[in-house]
């Protein structure tokens, strides 16, 4: 049964027909389950991959990711792009399975025919994402999508290995909390391509701002270093929204123009084939 989805998959994808949900579901399932013909999947899409945009956002629990995640994805779905999210939530002590909190915060934006959600469980992963993730971005690189956006589940310093997933990296803080004095000490300034500082109707918010600002000009910087915005949001209303999607293609433009895209996306590739291997 399993090669039986596969192969439909492949066939789709080669004849450059649209990709039901259905099936990518089914396929992502053998991916997480670490099936062997995953290795199969791959020698067949692999030259098909590096059209999607990879975003990654991170932050500490209660930042409001899955609601900001939320908010992009609406914003580059009225642009007619497609989105593929990969959500990740603590695993059930029962199932090992996904709580899938994510997917329920994010039912609204579910049904989107261009919108594709998939919750995957940490099920004992100490980082922010889990070990299958980037397989899974690849094959909804490979069924189409424009953008693939990454939600960590949000456990700290280890959150830091989401750059290694994505092409941009979003570092929610929220301003009540000192975030913006912990995301120095915890490494996630220096992985920020972009700061949302969420939920800033609140108050402290314009300190935090200028708090990061202040410190991301302090930083060794050239013409030619990119130095990350801090953008004010408030997602559940869309406030500051466009912003963020302005400053991440904003970043995508400079990784082209200095030719690091490239280099990054076959470096991705290289690592994933690596760890087939192994």
């Amino acid at each position: 049964m399993n090669l039986q989805f596969i192969k439909e998959f492949t066939e789709t994808i080669r004849n450059k027909s649209a990709v039901n949900k259905r099936l990518l579901s089914k396929v992502i399932s053998i991916i997480e389950n670490e099936m062997p013909e995953t290795k199969m999947l791959f020698d067949d899409i692999v030259g098909k991959l590096g059209h999607a945009y990879r975003i990654g956002l991170t932050g500490p629990p209660g930042a409001g990711k899955s609601t900001l995640v939320n908010a992009i994805a609406k914003s580059l779905a009225s642009q007619n792009k497609k989105i593929g999210i990969i959500a990740v939530d603590p695993s059930s002590p029962y199932t090992g399975g996904a709580i899938l909190g994510d997917r329920y915060r994010m039912s609204e934006i579910g049904v989107h025919p261009d919108i594709f959600i998939r919750s995957m469980a940490t099920r004992g992963s100490t980082g922010g994402l889990v070990r299958t993730s980037s397989h899974v971005a690849d094959v909804m690189d490979a069924a189409g999508m424009d953008y693939i956006i990454f939600e960590t589940v949000g456990v700290g310093q280890s959150e830091v290995d989401i750059v290694e997933h994505a092409d941009t990296t979003v570092v929610v803080l929220v301003p009540e909390s000192g975030d913006g004095v912990q995301a120095m000490k915890a490494g996630l300034m220096e992985i920020a391509d972009v700061f949302v500082i969420n939920k800033s109707d609140r108050a402290q918010a314009d300190l935090i701002k200028r708090e990061l600002e202040t410190a991301i000009e302090l930083r060794p910087h050239d013409d030619h270093t990119w130095l990350p915005q801090v953008i004010k949001t408030i997602a559940t209303t869309q406030e500051g929204i466009d912003g963020v999607v302005r400053q991440i293609e904003s970043h995508r433009r400079y990784l082209a123009d200095e030719g690091r895209l490239e280099k990054r996306r076959k470096e991705r590739i290289r690592q994933e084939l690596i760890r087939l291997v192994d």
